[in-house]
């Protein structure tokens, strides 16, 4: 098997393309249905018990917070496992978390009710507590929802986005009918939440450990919460302040306006929904080629356009028409007027979400934290520009703009110095020959190593079990492991739990993308660099410096493997993807003497690629991977190998030899 386990650049952009169109289709129907709902709503209760039904729901979409933070964190993780028992296992883990979160939520509200009645001014209580229950289910939702996603499952994403807003509106209109008022509205949206989260449990499958460790989730749903913490305050701070600051009818009034921000975002967030599990998944030259984040930008921008020149064109008398006579407003700023202006800003956001939620699918972004600076700031404009519902609604355009312009320039400036960097070449792409297990590495990694002085003691007994692996057998591979990590416990502890180990084959014209371990010995070969190439070139030329023991060992591994039949050993390389430059991790002198005698084919090549490996000291070597690896140095310092290896090896055959 030759072929690449990733798709091409042009596959992905049809996947985004497609999952956008499967999505923006369900938020049109999902849009026209939270239309009639708004409608509704608005027209029999009025506009100041509207105003109170919008307040109460923006405050459960200002915890969506944490209800997306989930579900984004869940299909990225969900997207980058290899199986579905490894998808259901990483979306167990997160499930628990997220009912912790959600039932402290609920206490939350639940203990600081009178407050958020009284700022609010809202009629009663008993509206937050409604709220309350909502939350409970909403938060697990996301996680849901994020399995899902992960799994490309847009179709289903959608469905269950449709029964929430069905179950919404068709629930409001029964409670006004039976005369349950604006409670009544509150309580159909908890009873949304509540049906949207039984109707999207992921299916059944064998149960596995979760490759997912909490160290590995805490900096991701760091990023999450961070980026929706802002994107919800950006969409939903203004409707509370203005509720603050305003008279009820005429928040009631902004209220119907901001929900055409709504509308136009829910489009927007469609094709961020499809681009991030896409993009999660990809490779680092399909997103350096700019063609997956052009898609999704010109979507975006494609809808925003026309959703702005539609909304100023549309009447006035028409709107009041839908909302009733309550919603006209007198003078120059009239509503198709205000509609097309708040438009106009959440399309303007809607692009920086684009390129933050782009840059968060593969690396701990910054720009999340810019995005939670400018909320901040919208907080402060309006509480200081509010004479009127225009002059609110310029401060977030002229603040959007900003924003956009504050993560886009970072952004473009990373793409072009990319771009003048010499680009791999076609055939430095890896050659894939078949998927292989890390315990299947790990044995081969202890073979290679296993003549060492300090496994004298286990030579005898553990021979067969090294030699003759039987790697089904998980109570051998637990032995190996403990071996391996007798000498190398740290080296293995920095490689991240998402790695994916492949055997490769590898060329002479793969050398140039090729590092050696970086340690100071090498360094010292080449005059400080890392590079194959020129540690073959520097070994080449000093072969008979009998002075250098570096020297004599390449020399006797080459004399070995002149002997007919004879087969070299292993090399493990590490890397990002199959494009991007390799380090080898173990079997530098193997390779290099089997590169001077054109000999790799008598090399076993296995290759362990994730994104996350920019983290891992051995591929890139800066202080901060040093700082993680001296961290995890003094997590580890109590482990006694053999202690575990006593334990291991304590009634099998091996010890009774």
């Amino acid at each position: 098997m030759s072929s690449s386990p990733h798709p091409t650049s042009n596959t992905l952009r049809q996947k985004i393309v497609s999952g956008s169109v499967t999505l923006l289709s369900g938020s049109a129907l999902v849009t026209v249905i939270n239309l009639g709902y708004n409608i509704s709503v608005a027209k029999f209760l009025g506009p100041q018990s509207f105003g109170q039904a919008t307040v109460v729901y923006t405050i459960l979409t200002l915890i969506s917070a944490i209800t997306l933070s989930f579900q984004i964190l869940s299909a990225k993780t969900v997207a980058k496992q290899g199986s579905l028992e490894e998808k259901i296992a990483v979306y167990h883990y997160l499930h628990r978390a997220s009912w912790i979160w959600s039932i402290f939520a609920g206490c939350l509200l639940f203990a600081f009710r009178q407050n958020i009645t009284s700022y609010l001014r809202l009629p009663g209580s008993t509206l937050v507590i409604l709220l309350a229950v909502g939350a409970a289910f909403y938060i697990p939702l996301g996680c849901r929802r994020g399995y899902v996603q992960g799994a490309y499952g847009f179709r289903r994403l959608a469905t269950n986005q449709v029964l929430e807003g069905g179950t919404r509106l068709g629930g409001s209109l029964l409670a006004i009918g039976l005369g349950f008022g604006v409670e009544g509205v509150v309580a159909a949206n908890a009873a949304a939440m509540v049906a949207a989260w039984f109707s999207i449990s992921p299916g059944r499958a064998e149960r596995v450990a979760s490759p997912l460790r909490l160290q590995e989730t805490i900096p991701e749903l760091t990023q999450a919460m961070v980026f929706f913490a802002g994107q919800v305050l950006i969409n939903n701070s203004d409707i509370v302040l203005v509720k603050h600051f305003f008279p009820s009818k005429t928040a009631g009034i902004y209220a119907a306006v901001a929900m055409v921000g709504r509308v136009i975002f829910s489009f927007s967030n469609a094709v961020v929904n499809s681009m991030f599990p896409i993009v999660a998944g990809s490779r680092e030259q399909d997103r350096k080629s700019l063609a997956l984040i052009s898609t999704s930008l010109l979507l975006v921008l494609a809808i925003g356009v026309a959703m702005i020149i539609t909304l100023r064109l549309i009447p006035a008398s028409l709107w009041a028409v839908l909302f009733g006579a309550g919603f006209r407003l007198p003078g120059v700023h009239t509503l198709p007027y205000l509609l097309s202006l708040y438009a106009a800003s959440t399309v303007i956001y809607s692009l920086s979400a684009v390129v933050i939620a782009y840059e968060m699918s593969y690396k701990i972004s910054g720009a999340n934290w810019v995005q939670l600076l400018f909320s901040g700031l919208v907080i402060a404009g309006i509480s200081r520009f509010h004479a009127s519902l225009t002059e609110v609604i310029m401060v977030q355009v002229v603040l959007m703009l900003a924003l956009l312009v504050a993560v886009a320039l970072p952004f473009v400036w990373a793409t072009l110095r990319h771009s003048h960097l010499p680009a791999a070449s076609p055939s430095s792409n890896l050659r894939f020959i078949r998927r292989v297990s890390e315990d299947e590495v790990i044995g081969e990694f202890l073979k290679g190593d296993f003549e060492h002085s300090a496994y004298a003691e286990y030579h005898a007994r553990a021979e067969a079990l090294v030699f003759s692996a039987d790697y089904y057998n998980q109570a051998e591979n637990m032995r190996r492991r403990a071996l391996l990590f007798m000498r190398h416990g740290s080296l293995w502890r920095e490689l991240p739990a998402d790695t994916h180990w492949y055997e490769v084959s590898i060329k002479e014209s793969d050398f140039s993308h090729i590092r050696v371990f970086p340690r100071a010995h090498w360094r010292k070969i080449t005059n400080g660099s890392f590079e194959f190439s020129k540690v073959m070139e520097r070994t080449r030329d000093s072969l008979y410096e009998r002075n250098s023991m570096f020297f004599e060992k390449i020399a006797a591994i080459r004399y070995r493997m002149r002997k007919p039949g004879a087969l070299s050993g292993t090399v493990l390389l590490i890397g990002t993807d199959e494009a991007s430059p390799l380090t080898v991790l173990d079997g530098n002198h193997r390779f290099v003497a089997a590169a001077l005698e054109g000999r790799t084919h008598q090399l076993k090549f296995l290759c362990g690629l994730t994104p996350k490996m920019v983290r891992c000291c051995w591929y890139r070597t800066n202080i901060v991977t040093l700082g993680k690896y001296a961290k995890n140095l003094a997590r580890n310092v109590i482990n006694r190998p053999n202690n575990e290896l006593a334990e291991l090896f304590q009634g099998s055959e091996i010890a009774s030899e």
